[in-house]
């Protein structure tokens, strides 16, 4: 059975090790410095709501992690919540766990206006999931700058 849970300090391990393997896939486009990754472990746990880290448990054993962050959006004239990233260990993959979580944080959050995600075009496994809960496409690309 499937429970999701906040991310807490003990997990620290189990959840850097996902993350580690999550940034070595197809999911992402770029490799990011280990100090960064502990950092954003580190901000998902604190109390600062700008991060949420969430564990997904299956009968008490952590089997993926989540981060997402919630913003203003302009253009649909209210709050819109990132899914920053999503994993899950490939023994829990095809059990329907992916979908649970994105329908758990849409149910958890009825303030929001828009949910939205990034995903490369290689990972064809993810944007079929996204497809059937409704994601489509936006149609421009992003640029950043980095401090």
């Amino acid at each position: 059975m499937l429970e999701i849970v906040q991310m807490t300090e003990d997990m620290g391990d189990l959840v850097l090790e996902m993350v580690e393997e999550f940034y070595h896939s197809s999911a992402v486009s770029h490799e990011v410095p280990m100090p960064v990754l502990e950092q954003t472990f580190r901000d998902a746990i604190s109390p600062d709501p700008i991060l949420t880290g969430y564990v997904l448990e299956e009968d008490g054993i952590i089997v993926g992690f989540a981060y997402v962050t919630m913003f203003y959006a302009c253009e649909v004239g209210g709050r819109c919540l990132m899914f920053e990233e999503l994993f899950l260990k490939e023994a829990a993959r095809g059990k329907g766990y992916g979908t649970a979580f994105f329908r758990w944080i849409m149910d958890t959050h009825p303030q929001v206006k828009r949910f939205r995600l990034e995903v490369t075009e290689e990972n064809q496994r993810a944007i079929a999931l996204y497809e059937s809960l409704g994601f489509t496409f936006l149609d421009y690309g992003q640029m950043a700058l980095d401090r």
